[in-house]
């Protein structure tokens, strides 16, 4: 695996680097929710990961093969909600990434379950869009700053 320990914040959206936030369950760490199963899986579709996503996918829903060269520009994860009961738990979250000029977003209320004390992702429904941001929102790329002033 790449060294991607200078990452100066993981794309996950927590504001941590990556070697303080998602490295860990890349090298093997087990996540303790699934909000953090979904943030190093998201991390994971940046930096082109496969073995590791599907190895955080449930045996039972996980593809046979995965070809990430052409996956979207990912750059900014957004959590809308999350939860577990017992060994089964839920992410609402917006993936955000570059298209052309512009933006695109897949939103989706991912299932986990947990298994032998490790979380795995499930099913989804994805639900794909454009993203049009107005001048005085925060950017899309996840700065932190307004759109007018840095991507536009």
């Amino acid at each position: 695996m790449p060294d991607h320990t200078a990452i100066l914040y993981c794309p996950c959206g927590s504001q941590r680097t990556y070697a303080d936030c998602c490295q860990r369950y890349h090298e093997g760490a087990t996540a303790l929710t699934p909000e953090a199963l979904m943030r190093s899986r998201f991390t994971g579709f940046v930096l082109k990961l496969e073995d590791y996503i599907r190895a955080s996918w449930h045996y039972s829903t996980r593809p046979t093969a995965m070809d990430l060269d052409e996956s979207p520009d990912w750059v900014t994860l957004r959590i809308l909600g999350s939860g577990e009961t017992g060994n089964t738990g839920q992410v609402y979250f917006q993936a955000i990434y570059r298209m052309g000029s512009g933006w695109g977003y897949l939103q989706e209320n991912s299932e986990f379950v947990r298994e032998d004390g490790r979380w795995y992702y499930l099913k989804g429904q994805p639900q794909e869009g454009v993203l049009k941001p107005g001048r005085n929102e925060s950017c899309p790329c996840g700065s932190g700053r307004k759109f007018k002033a840095c991507c536009i």
